[in-house]
């Protein structure tokens, strides 16, 4: 059974431009913050589906990831995770793919899936609608090149703490 989870911050996940080996198999993918569940969603490649999402965006095709760009720089800190529906988490639902996202769904309550979700959780105060202007319009080529500049300063202040 492909029991792994990939727990990645966006900002990260941006700089990955081919689907890695190991996360072929992840079937299922949230869009996250610290406290909040955004989305839960399935795809028989969760990476490109991710991918789906941050490119139909732009255009207003994808409520989440028009929500992402609508608080971007504040969303390059949100986590994407890919999950397996045949990992030992998904059991109980025999590990089959709309079970194993409608029992996310269930756990998670997130704020974007309507279907499945008696009680979607409200959008935190601190977070721009989805239907919010685009505070700055930016080539998906710049918001990358802002995500690498962020990461790079992320390592560097890792090797320098690390250093003391």
């Amino acid at each position: 059974m492909n029991s792994e989870n990939v727990a990645i911050p966006l900002k990260r996940f941006l700089l990955v431009t081919q689907c890695p080996v190991s996360w072929k198999g992840l079937d299922l993918y949230l869009f996250r913050d610290e406290n909040t569940v955004f989305y839960v969603g399935q795809s028989y490649m969760a990476f490109a589906r991710v991918w789906e999402h941050l490119l139909s965006g732009f255009k207003g095709h994808s409520i989440v990831g028009r929500f992402v760009w609508c608080n971007w720089p504040k969303s390059m800190n949100f986590t994407i995770e890919l999950l397996s529906s045949q990992s030992e988490q998904f059991c109980d639902v025999r590990n089959e793919l709309n079970a194993s996202e409608r029992l996310l769904i269930q756990r998670w309550s997130p704020c974007f899936n309507i279907s499945q979700n008696n009680q979607p959780l409200s959008l935190p105060n601190i977070y721009l609608p989805p239907n919010a202007p685009f505070r700055r319009r930016q080539s998906l080529n710049k918001l990358i090149h802002e995500a690498e500049r962020a990461v790079k300063a992320d390592d560097t202040k890792l090797w320098l703490e690390n250093m003391e």
